[in-house]
Formats: structure tokens, sequence, C-alpha cells
């Protein structure tokens, strides 16, 4: 086709018939790179984890054992959990501006990367108050049904260790302040939007101050029982 009959056909058809009508890219040069598939997620690796924990060790400790009790225990927690609070900070489904921060660069590889490091790593045990045992351990044991608040051990496991399946996090050793902060969160409806927090919030609500503070404590002074002794 001439150059003077391309003219008059695009005066013709109106704008844009110029490009229409002139020979169409290869598939090479208009094949851009994000066509290319991403690479398949791989199981979490505790060793790349460790190098990209760096930033986590001010507050949660090196090994994921946080020195501030305002902080939370990492060390021991199930990798799919810690993968799933990763991924809500960034989505904003749980709010936390420093967190989200941290989390934002993060790819899912990298998610389960620092899961799998924490995973790997043993929780330091914690100590209950004494004199708050006894509320304590008949909530987590037991629940309340007159308040319709039922067992923390129902979901969270006899021994603390929760439910990885279900995602439902371990609490044995946790700090109790961490796990007091946690929960009057729940109870005011401001720790997040996703499922596992709606959940919490029922449960939650009907707690007193003393409640909560009484399993707190509970649960930072439980701790596995060393298979090694256990017959002894």
């Amino acid at each position: 086709m001439s150059f003077r009959l391309v003219i008059a056909l695009s005066a013709l058809l109106g704008a844009g018939s110029l490009a229409a009508l002139t020979p169409a890219s290869t598939p090479d040069a208009a094949a851009p790179a994000a066509a290319t598939a991403s690479a398949p997620l791989k199981p979490g690796d505790a060793t790349a984890g460790q190098a990209k924990t760096a930033v986590c060790a001010a507050c949660h400790g090196m090994d994921g054992n946080s020195a501030d009790a305002q902080y939370p225990k990492l060390a021991g927690q199930q990798a799919s959990y810690i993968e799933r609070q990763l991924a809500l900070f960034k989505s904003g489904k749980r709010a936390n501006p420093i967190m989200l921060g941290f989390a934002a660069p993060l790819s899912e590889q990298d998610m389960r990367d620092i899961g799998a490091y924490f995973a790997s790593k043993s929780s330091l045990p914690g100590v209950a108050d004494a004199k708050l045992v006894p509320v304590g351990e008949a909530y987590f044991r037991f629940g309340d049904a007159k308040d319709g608040v039922p067992a923390c051990a129902a979901c969270h496991g006899p021994d603390g260790r929760g439910n990885p399946g279900a995602q439902y996090p371990q609490l044995a050793g946790q700090h109790a302040d961490y796990i007091i902060a946690r929960l009057k969160a729940f109870r005011d409806g401001s720790a997040g939007s996703d499922a596992h927090a709606q959940i919490m919030e029922a449960i939650a609500k009907p707690l007193s101050d003393t409640e909560i503070a009484a399993i707190a404590s509970y649960v930072e002074g439980l701790h596995a029982v060393d298979s090694s002794t256990a017959a002894k």
C-alpha cells in the first residue's frame, strides 16, 4: 500500500486509523517483562529467614525472645501464624504503623522464610503470678459458660502451643503485658479486621481487666513438659 493511499484512508476513517494500518509489532518486542511467570513459592527457609530478621531483633530479640514485654516473643511461634500476621500488617487488616513499615517491602517468600526462622527457635519460659493462677487457669481450661467465654485451651491447646492447622497462635510463655494489651484490643474492637480478630472480639468482650490480667499471667507461666523428664 502506497504512503499516499494510507494517508487518504486515514483521513477518511478518522484519527487512530493510521496506526491500525501499520504493521503490528512482533510478539517479542511487545511482550512486557511482567508476562514471565513468577517463581513458585518455596517452603520457608530458616537460614534465609535469619538474614531477613536483622531489623526484627531491635524489638523481638535476635532469637525471637524479646526483652521488652510490650513486644511479643516470636521464638517457637508457628511459622504459618507469623507469615499470616505479616501479611495482615502489610494489607492493613491488622493496624500497626510500625509493623506496616517493616512488612510493606516483604514478599510472600520473605514472610515464609522469617516465619521458618523464628519457628526454629525456642521460647524462653515465663513465670505466672501465683495469686492470679486460680482465676487464670479456670478461664484457660474451662472458660465461663455463664458469659459465653470458651476455654482458651479449646483453640490454643492444653499446653498453650496453639493449633498450626487453624493458625491459632502459641500462647505459652508469652509476655503477660503483651497478652493483656492484645485482649484489651480485642475487647474494644481495635485489634484488626480479619476473621480471627472478629472471633476474639466476641470472646474478650465479657472479660474484666482483672480477668484479663489473670489469664495473661497464667499463659505466661505455661510451658511444655519436657518429654525426657515427664516419666521421672
